[in-house]
């Protein structure tokens, strides 16, 4: 397996290629089938405005959802390399993070949310592919979290609602301003707190695009629910 040929693909269905790992024990990578092992895993999200593109077309002139599309696209590239499909919206829940953190230079920044050294916060993960083959990989990147040498932390302070203190994401003061507010900034341009990152600016995502999450998200975490969740991707 030419593993050139896997992030083409993933290219031409709409998705950025987001590395890939061989798994060890703990990393908790599920089989491919009853006694065939994952001895690789490549994972596919966005990084961008390619994957919007490639879903904004494909649901014209009918409602989709992105968990739909991330699906209908991945799907039938695991058929075609012989791989498995796994979805970090299914349950039981995959530690997709963690699969991150392996694959790529992305660690935890304190909005809850992976930092990448390039793209900043304004990435996220659609789905990946498990297959059997023991696929060659390039040395892993061992870039440092830019975390790490932020001093200022602007992230922390520019929620208008102080959602984020650097250790939890309060999801219900989150949802009470999007809901309370017929159009706060947030809904216009995305998260605030996303926004006042200086890492990965170029990737910031589009005003369509950020509406489109804010309002998944506001649908998904009424002011009632309780937290728990990562910020709108």
């Amino acid at each position: 397996m030419d593993r050139n040929d896997i992030e083409q693909s993933l290219r031409n269905a709409g998705l950025t290629p987001r590395g890939a790992f061989h798994p060890e024990a703990g990393d908790g990578v599920p089989p491919l089938a009853q006694d065939i092992p994952a001895r690789t895993v490549y994972l596919a999200g966005n990084a961008g405005p390619h994957m919007w593109r490639a879903f904004d077309a494909a649901r014209t002139g009918r409602p989709m959802i992105l968990d739909e599309w991330s699906v209908q696209v991945l799907s039938p590239l695991a058929a075609q390399f012989g791989a498995r499909a796994v979805f970090p919206f299914e349950r039981p829940y995959l530690p997709f993070q963690r699969w991150a953190m392996r694959a790529e230079p992305c660690h935890p920044s304190p909005l809850g949310l992976l930092i990448h050294p390039d793209y900043g916060v304004w990435h996220g993960y659609r789905g990946a592919l498990l297959f059997a083959e023991d696929i060659e990989l390039p040395q892993a990147d061992g870039r440092a979290n830019p975390c790490a040498s932020c001093a200022d932390r602007p992230c922390l302070s520019a929620c208008p609602v102080g959602a984020f203190d650097g250790k939890a994401y309060d999801v219900p003061a989150c949802a009470r301003h999007l809901a309370g507010n017929p159009e706060p900034a947030c809904m216009d341009i995305g998260c605030l707190a996303r926004h006042a990152c200086p890492v990965g600016r170029d990737y910031r995502y589009a005003p369509v695009q950020a509406r489109f999450h804010m309002t998944s998200f506001l649908r998904n975490h009424h002011p009632n629910n309780a937290g728990g969740v990562a910020p709108p991707a």
